[in-house]
């Protein structure tokens, strides 16, 4: 008897570790399942967190983050630089007067005109010894914004771009192929600060050469890639032309310029590729800084424990209700050279949730960006932005991903013509059609053949006058 008990018990326990070891070999599967590839769009890490505490934190908590955080910052800049503390003078603005996160509305907006007062370091809140770096936009004046950046700064970017990536599923050994310039333009150094944070194998291929682009990520099996939206178009007609893949390819992150729904759609269609909206600007430290869109997408994550986000009217600066569509204004919350309070980003879009995400984040979405102030065009008597004309052709099968608004003026009357690639059949009077219902009018339509208009390795230039240099 003592020796069945002993084997019943020898048997019980063998049992156990048995089950002991099914579940480890489940989570062993599950952590494989995390970190190789289970398909072209569900990566190892869909759902993972760079600091799961802070995306996931309540609204409550979040919220004093912001507060706390404001509070120190305005404290700072009135202390750090003489510019910000005229600023709040004028305003008979002391920091004790920021008690709630509502006060924020006492504190005056900053444009890009604001920006470069006493050119290069007005706003500079550091000494110079402290600087690592900086990077430049286009100024409203003819003098670029000059960003600038401490240890502390560079960490911090890094740290964002680190959850964007996370974000979108990329994760320690990922293999990254940078696209834009390493220089004054922010992107490739974001990108780049942000990959070896996040621990990445880095390919640093920077703009232009593209039959090369793609053969360094075939070499190299680039896991991802990243850009500006229409260097990714261009990448995609190369491959189309050539009938070549990039069979390793699983995402790509794109940036710095507004693409429609639809030519995201085709990127991604075409490419075979996850396509997400990573957003941010000089003003704000660079790429990555105000967030990204996660697997759901369905808006961009802002992240607010480093910035405070409003919505306002563009004429008026009054702030907007959530879900209507207005003018984003960013406070950065936890940068140290040149900390921007109340920025007018010029950019347009609207808090599209503050309840928590399918992917398990609660920081606010906003939608995505529909065109900025100034790219509103008015022809006709009917407002319209480019990525409105751009959401058409996209949706016609057949068009091409070229093409450009060409602005015209005769004896003080306002006009414009719109270029298009498009295959063989397409005929003008299909767009024309398509833009109607969309616009309320249409523009005259010419249509070009496939590789007529010009390519850039940067921006696209979606809009130009008649005479411009390129014209």
């Amino acid at each position: 008897m003592r020796r069945d008990g002993l084997e019943e018990e020898h048997c019980l326990q063998m049992s156990a570790v048995a089950r002991q070891r099914q579940r480890v070999n489940i989570e062993e599967r599950k952590l494989l399942k995390r970190e190789f590839y289970m398909d072209k769009h569900q990566s190892i890490a869909e759902g993972m967190y760079w600091n799961k505490a802070i995306e996931t934190a309540s609204a409550t908590e979040i919220q004093q983050i912001q507060l706390e955080r404001l509070q120190k910052i305005v404290q700072y800049v009135s202390q750090s630089n003489r510019l910000y503390k005229t600023r709040f003078d004028r305003q008979g603005l002391e920091p004790a007067n920021i008690r709630t996160l509502e006060d924020i509305r006492l504190l005056p907006f900053m444009g890009k005109a604001d920006l470069e007062e006493d050119y290069p370091f007005g706003y500079c809140c550091v000494s110079r010894d402290r600087i690592r770096e900086i990077h430049l936009s286009s100024g409203s004046t003819g003098k670029p914004v000059v960003m600038f950046y401490t240890e502390e700064d560079l960490d911090q970017w890094a740290t964002c771009m680190a959850r964007c990536y996370n974000m979108a599923g990329l994760g320690k050994g990922t293999v990254l192929q940078i696209t834009p310039s390493f220089g004054l333009f922010n992107g490739g150094f974001g990108f780049y600060h942000g990959a070896r944070k996040a621990g990445f194998f880095v390919i640093p291929a920077g703009p232009g050469n593209t039959l090369r682009q793609i053969q360094l990520a075939n070499d190299f099996r680039a896991d991802a890639i990243a850009g500006v939206a229409s260097y990714g178009i261009r990448i995609m007609e190369v491959m189309r032309e050539k009938g070549i893949k990039i069979t390793s390819l699983k995402k790509g992150l794109f940036g710095a310029e507004v693409a429609s729904r639809e030519m995201k759609k085709r990127l991604q269609r075409e490419m075979g590729i996850e396509v997400f909206d990573i957003y941010g600007m000089t003003e704000t430290g660079g790429v990555g800084t105000t967030g990204m869109d996660c697997h759901a997408h369905d808006g961009i994550h802002v992240w607010e424990d480093h910035y405070l986000v409003e919505v306002v009217d563009p004429d008026t600066g009054q702030p907007m209700a959530d879900g209507q569509r207005g003018e984003l204004v960013f406070t950065s919350l936890t940068r140290t050279a040149f900390p921007v309070i109340r920025f007018r980003s010029g950019d347009l879009s609207r808090i599209k949730s503050r309840s928590q995400c399918e992917c398990g984040r609660t920081h606010l979405r906003i939608d995505y960006i529909e065109g900025r102030v100034d790219d509103m065009l008015i022809i006709k008597g009917v407002n319209f932005f480019p990525a409105q004309v751009e959401e058409v052709l996209m949706s016609i099968p057949g068009v091409r991903e070229q093409y450009r608004i060409v602005l015209t003026e005769r004896d003080g009357a306002k006009d414009a013509y719109l270029e298009v690639e498009v295959e063989e059949g397409i005929v003008p009077g299909r767009i024309e059609r398509e833009l109607r219902q969309v616009l309320g009018f249409s523009l005259d339509i010419k249509t070009r053949r496939p590789g007529e208009l010009r390519r850039s390795a940067g921006k696209a230039r979606r809009v130009i006058r008649l005479g411009d240099p390129e014209e």
